[in-house]
């Protein structure tokens, strides 16, 4: 009879636990630990360096499109000296021609003291170039790139001597090039801090599972499953995921902000306009804001479902 009456209590005893009593079986993952508080710190880390990763990313593939944009929209013709020709005439006549193509929104000649400026990075600036007969350039904005009629412009340049067109389509090239490059790049070091928080979640998690070892014997032996264990451990890494995630979030929002307002105010005039060239003021705008607050849930989920994983296996070995 003793042996009888032992078997119901040990079949009701697994639902007493499941249900009734879930929260205080729910306590084999500590809520207040050292692991539980490092975890979120991590988690935080990854977090931000993911959503920097990918502000960076979103950045320069705008900048990029930004880049390609404009200079698709311009040409540019140079005229070198010939002697005997007269270069004022000869661009003037560039200028009238470049008017006359279907495409061309407006065409005008760069003055002498421009020209000299354009030469000042490589020549150093205070030079007296008047002196020199020196190539002049006539600047071409397009009104729609698509139906611009280049073959006729370059056909009409050849009545003008020393006159070349230059489309600029290999510097687009090059731009597109360098920016899929970067955006690569940006992907394969936010692959990388993603696959490091994975195994970090798996070596904390077996952590966890070792110092609760005797708790995860005990439910066991009541007849608590696999599948209850994982579950109480998904639930409690959600947790951690989240938490980690949004202060990573927001701490990669307000890096972009504090950028931002320091390349505005603090960097001097000439670099806040090189930078402002390079990453558009570092303007991430919404779709960019909203990318970076989606690592937060993909984090999370990542966690919990890394972690009920890793429970499974370990308790399949063990068991």
């Amino acid at each position: 009879m003793r042996g009888r009456s032992s078997l119901p209590i040990e079949l009701k005893l697994p639902r007493f636990v499941g249900i009734e009593n879930r929260e205080r079986a729910a306590a084999i993952v500590p809520e207040r630990s050292v692991s539980g508080r490092t975890l979120v710190l991590l988690i935080a880390i990854m977090t931000f360096l993911s959503g920097v990763t990918l502000g960076g990313v979103v950045l320069v593939q705008k900048s990029a499109i930004a880049w390609s944009s404009d200079v698709g929209r311009e040409m540019t013709i140079q005229i070198r000296p010939v002697e005997g020709e007269v270069m004022d005439s000869n661009l003037r006549t560039a200028v009238a021609l470049a008017e006359a193509t279907p495409g061309v929104a407006s065409a005008r000649a760069l003055t002498l003291e421009e020209s000299q400026k354009l030469l000042e990075p490589w020549l150093g600036a205070g030079l007296d170039l008047t002196a020199i007969d020196i190539p002049r350039l006539v600047v071409v904005q397009l009104a729609d790139p698509a139906e611009a009629d280049v073959d006729k412009l370059q056909r009409d340049l050849t009545a003008v001597k020393g006159a070349s067109l230059d489309t600029h389509a290999a510097w687009r090239q090059q731009l597109n090039v360098m920016a899929g490059t970067i955006v690569a790049s940006g992907l394969l070091v936010l692959t990388l801090i993603v696959v490091a928080t994975v195994l970090a979640i798996i070596f904390a998690t077996r952590g966890t599972m070792a110092s609760n070892r005797e708790i995860v014997d005990v439910l066991h032996f009541i007849g608590a499953s696999n599948s209850f264990i994982a579950g109480e451990f998904q639930g409690r890494f959600l947790t951690i995921g989240f938490r980690g995630g949004i202060f990573g979030g927001l701490a990669a929002l307000l890096f972009f902000l504090m950028v931002g307002v320091a390349a505005g105010s603090m960097v001097p005039q000439e670099a806040g306009q090189q930078l402002g060239i390079l990453f558009g003021r570092f303007a991430l705008g919404i779709d960019g804001m909203f990318g970076i607050l989606a690592v937060v849930p993909v984090i999370a989920a990542l966690t919990a479902i890394t972690s009920r994983m890793t429970v499974r296996r370990f308790l399949q070995k063990t068991s």
